[in-house]
């Protein structure tokens, strides 16, 4: 979005998508997120995508483990929300089973998101010839993507 400025126009990110995992990299990429929404005084979306293990038992019979899968995923959004509660952003977060990538762009499809956080987690080295999350997010993203950096 747009705001007239003393007649220049200024670009504020009111709809803020991040994506995280769990991984000291999307801990950042959320900080990062935070950091924006404040300034903008506009709304936060965290997003954790997730696949179901199917693990097997002792008895050789397979069973799918995706409870254990959503309930970590679900402990991630709950801490990173709340510290984005504790710095005075709303936020609301989501929680998918897919691909990182193709959950982050959908979600952000769905809230008109401005711009789309993520980590660099993976943007060197083999990962990125390979296809990273930061770099499928950038080819599919509906709207700007800021690639944290993160050390």
């Amino acid at each position: 979005m747009t705001l007239p400025l003393n007649g220049r126009r200024r670009l504020v990110f009111e709809t803020v998508v991040v994506g995280a995992d769990g991984s000291d990299t999307a801990a950042e990429a959320v900080r990062v997120a935070i950091e924006l929404v404040k300034l903008s005084n506009g709304n936060l979306h965290i997003v954790t995508a997730y696949r179901p293990q199917h693990l097997r038992s002792e008895a050789g019979g397979e069973f799918s483990d995706s409870l254990t899968s959503g309930d970590v995923a679900e402990s991630v959004l709950a801490d990173l929300a709340s510290r984005a509660r504790t710095s005075g952003v709303a936020v609301e977060t989501h929680l998918k089973n897919g691909a990182a990538a193709d959950v982050i762009c959908e979600i952000a499809t769905q809230v008109k998101a401005d711009v789309i956080v993520v980590g660099n987690k993976g943007m060197t080295g083999v990962r990125r010839v390979l296809g990273s999350v930061p770099n499928s997010v950038a080819h599919q993203a509906p709207c700007a993507v800021l690639i944290a950096f993160t050390a």
